[in-house]
């Protein structure tokens, strides 16, 4: 089988520092042999469209700068994996001219519902960055898709007829946490399909070699995420799940977000920069805002997305970011910091008793 992949930065070098070395050798591995391609990224999975420009660059050098350490110097994926597959314009043109050729994005961003879709046959360029365009299958990637394609073969052999014909090829795409912590797969579907002659696996270089002679179709994206919904893409809020005007904790957590963003440039010179940014970048991954959005995932085979811990850990690197700064001038903006943390601090645990204790175990 040949897959695609994305390993952030941040999760290869903490393999790293646990000494996880077989598995990452083992990695390195697959990727020589071609089995495996692995994306540029976010070093630390931050949520791209919500954060600055520079921010953005930032984070994705850095990506780069990782993947290097670990698979050579020339190490540079053509492909680009959006953390939580969350594409905006103005994200799309730093990818492309950071020298990245694609992306894969869900298949509502092609005409903002599910009536219009993309032909998975033909190709795409992003009309606003100039990147080739892969759509993910929604349909396929809701669940666990080694079952829902599995499904589809046998429903095929009973009607005596292809129903994967309309849906060839089938491109999937899903946290890779799917396949092994949100689903451990004790019955080896993945190995059934595997052994499944009539399925053919590529990795998303080589489907999109197999369009080279034809010319890619012109698509404007709509802002999205592989969550969005057509209401959220009606209402004009691709995001909601990380940004929810009516969320209290989320406002507040990106008020402190963009204080912590706003002293990158006038502290740059502080002694202890180098923690400031430590702790910033890892406060402002997605996880910390995606935790506070209490949206109910069990219908398509996740959690219930509320943690007041995994909150407070982005919360408590957000808020020692601004903490770091040795700069005297620092007192205001610092006294500024720890008003939003407590307000937050108390947000989180009064709704945590009183509206989602116990409720994520029903």
């Amino acid at each position: 089988m040949k897959f695609t992949a994305n390993f952030s930065g941040c999760l290869l070098d903490r393999l790293a520092d646990e000494k996880e070395t077989s598995f990452l050798d083992r990695l390195k591995f697959l990727v020589k042999k071609g089995r495996l391609e692995l994306t540029g990224s976010a070093a630390y999975h931050g949520f791209l469209p919500l954060l600055p420009a520079d921010e953005v660059a930032r984070q994705i050098k850095e990506n780069e700068k990782i993947l290097k350490k670990h698979f050579g110097k020339n190490f540079k994926p053509a492909g680009f994996f959006l953390p939580e597959m969350a594409y905006s314009p103005e994200v799309a043109r730093v990818i492309k001219r950071l020298g990245y050729q694609w992306i894969i994005v869900d298949e509502i961003s092609y005409s903002g519902t599910f009536k219009k879709r993309p032909d998975f046959n033909s190709p795409y360029i992003d009309s606003n960055s100039g990147l080739r365009v892969i759509f993910r299958n929604r349909q396929f990637s809701s669940a666990y898709p080694p079952d829902k394609i599995l499904a589809t073969i046998k429903q095929s052999a009973e009607r005596k007829r292809s129903l994967l014909a309309k849906e060839s090829p089938i491109i999937t795409a899903t946290d890779a946490e799917l396949y092994g912590l949100r689903h451990e797969d004790p019955t080896g579907e993945i190995e059934k399909l595997a052994k499944q002659r009539m399925i053919k696996t590529m990795t998303m270089s080589q489907f999109l070699k197999s369009f080279e002679r034809q010319k890619p179709n012109q698509v404007n994206l709509a802002s999205s995420s592989w969550e969005s919904s057509p209401a959220d893409l009606a209402a004009k809020k691709p995001y909601l799940l990380w940004i929810n005007k009516n969320n209290k904790i989320q406002t507040y957590l990106w008020r402190l977000a963009n204080l912590a963003l706003s002293l990158r440039d006038k502290y740059k010179k502080d002694k202890n920069v180098y923690w400031y940014r430590w702790h910033l970048v890892r406060g402002l991954a997605s996880c910390t805002f995606w935790w506070a959005s209490a949206h109910d995932f069990k219908p398509v085979f996740g959690p219930y997305a509320w943690s007041p811990d995994e909150i407070e850990r982005g919360l408590e690197d957000l808020v020692r970011s601004v903490r770091s700064l040795s700069e005297p001038r620092t007192k205001k903006v610092k006294l500024e910091a720890e008003n939003y943390y407590l307000k937050i601090k108390k947000l989180i645990w009064e709704e945590h008793w009183r509206k989602h204790w116990h409720k994520q175990y029903e």
